[in-house]
């Protein structure tokens, strides 16, 4: 839940003993990000650039990494609230390591290029809550829908990936619902999405995100917060149904101990131990599916 309760849950976690210095991690620059994030033993030589993308709303700025040799399926990555920053590059470049070929985008280009933040602020901050608002409120699930299909074609016309094989999709917080809006907009290419602590994959709306499994094909992974199981504790159950009910594989696990936001290495609730579970999770996920 990307809201003023989720910075108050952090917020009590930080005040109290529980959080160790193992569990809180590295948070200061790229050198701290490389320690936390271990290359796999038979890590491929991988090089990244940044790409401009041409939407039907603009040009969007993202990166793009993959393995500098052969084709390799293709991943699009929806960044959570935070954006496309260092830590989400240094993910990119980890994933491009085990064989992929990877697109992490800037979802708030229609407003602002990346980093969309300054040094010292954080969505916990009001005042930063505040001017996202208007930013938040261009991404309408249509405005999603077209970028996702934007985003899969720039991938596709890449030559370091393998047209032949499915692509996947990866979304943190907000981004859970980016990525299955993508499946199903495009259902004939994508064949793998997880979503890691995501947000309102569950709503009343009649186009909530989790309604959208009968037209998603492939396998799906769902690692859900402790607190954000704790709120909407029927949430998952209802994930459950969908996917069951629609005949589509869906791997769906409350992450005990790890707070909303635990995957990225920089973010002020970093899990360490549930943070490489669900990195462990995904590769899974990729490797039977795609």
């Amino acid at each position: 839940m990307c809201d003023e309760l989720t910075a108050e849950d952090n917020d009590r976690l930080l005040a109290s003993d529980a959080l160790t210095r193992r569990r809180f991690g590295v948070m200061a620059g790229a050198a701290g990000l490389a320690a936390l994030l271990s290359s796999p033993a038979d890590a491929k030589e991988v090089a990244g650039r940044d790409v401009t993308i041409d939407t039907p709303d603009g040009k969007a700025d993202a990166y793009f990494v993959a393995p500098t040799g052969g084709k390799h399926p293709g991943v699009l990555v929806w960044p959570d609230i935070m954006g496309l920053r260092p830590a989400f590059r240094q993910m990119a470049d980890r994933l491009a390591q085990s064989g992929y070929a990877v697109l992490t985008v800037n979802q708030f280009y229609r407003s602002t290029k990346a980093p969309i933040f300054s040094p010292g602020e954080s969505f916990d901050q009001p005042a930063v809550r505040e001017r996202m608002g208007p930013w938040r409120a261009k991404l309408t699930p249509d405005a999603v829908v077209s970028d996702g299909k934007a985003f899969t074609a720039f991938l596709d016309a890449q030559p370091q990936v393998d047209t032949k094989r499915g692509l996947g999709s990866t979304g943190y917080c907000m981004g859970g619902p980016m990525v299955l809006r993508t499946a199903a907009a495009v259902s004939n290419r994508v064949q793998a999405g997880a979503s890691f602590h995501g947000a309102a994959l569950v709503t009343d709306a009649p186009d909530s995100p989790h309604l959208l499994a009968p037209r998603l094909k492939g396998s799906y992974l769902f690692a859900i917060a402790e607190n954000d199981d704790q709120r909407s504790p029927t949430d998952k159950d209802k994930l459950r149904e969908a996917f069951a009910a629609a005949k589509v594989p869906a791997e769906i696990e409350v992450y005990a101990g790890a707070m909303h936001g635990w995957c990225p290495p920089d973010s002020r609730v970093y899990n360490q131990a549930q943070a490489e579970k669900a990195w462990a999770r995904l590769l899974a996920l990729f490797e039977k599916a795609l």
